[in-house]
């Protein structure tokens, strides 16, 4: 007698459960085709558009701004290249006695080699920290664009200090020398044009 008692309770229990699921699918139909039918009318989207780009954190917006910064030094660099890469002695003669000597070794600083401050220190990890601000149409050119400036900062940094050693090393010279502060401005130059693009990329106020 008590499993027909129990049986019976089983079986009230699964149909007031069926009755309960049946309602409960039945009023989220009803409820979605609403929802799409008056979607329909207004000519409204079910989907919320989605921003085109991510918010901007704190740490996002300091290198954003380093950016700017790093690519205005380079610009004032570049502009006044003869005078930034000429150091001159007072009261001082050179190795080889002219009181002033051309010299990159300025181009480490301004590419951010020499201080932990400077705008552009380890500027290629800030700006990868920015990729997710980038559009999905121009992540070929920002990571093209970030790959450049670390090979030619990277490269500059290198003539800079080789430059630093010209005169004294075997068979050098101020020839050799003014060779590489030309392949250093070179670098330079292909730097700043990499973070002019990174800078268009995320639509950054110069």
């Amino acid at each position: 007698a008590n499993n027909n008692v129990n049986l019976s309770y089983n079986k009230q229990a699964q149909s007031s459960e069926t009755t309960l699921y049946a309602q409960d699918r039945r009023h989220f139909v009803t409820s979605s085709l609403s929802i799409i039918g008056s979607c329909a009318l207004t000519g409204t989207t079910l989907l919320t558009p989605l921003p085109s780009h991510a918010a901007t954190s704190p740490q996002q917006q300091k290198d954003k701004d380093n950016i700017v910064k790093g690519y205005n030094r380079l610009q004032y660099l570049l502009d006044n290249w003869v005078d930034k890469t000429t150091v001159c002695k007072i009261g001082q003669e050179t190795t080889f006695g002219d009181k002033c000597e051309r010299t990159p070794v300025v181009v480490m600083e301004y590419l951010g080699f020499k201080s932990t401050s400077d705008p552009l220190f380890k500027a290629d990890t800030a700006m990868l920290r920015l990729k997710d601000l980038v559009p999905s149409d121009r992540e070929v050119d920002f990571y093209d664009a970030v790959d450049a400036f670390a090979q030619n900062a990277e490269e500059a940094s290198s003539m800079a200090f080789v430059s630093s050693w010209g005169e004294a090393n075997p068979g050098g010279g101020k020839d050799r020398v003014a060779l590489f502060i030309e392949r250093a401005k070179n670098n330079v130059i292909a730097s700043r044009d990499a973070l002019k693009t990174i800078i268009d990329i995320l639509d950054l106020k110069v």
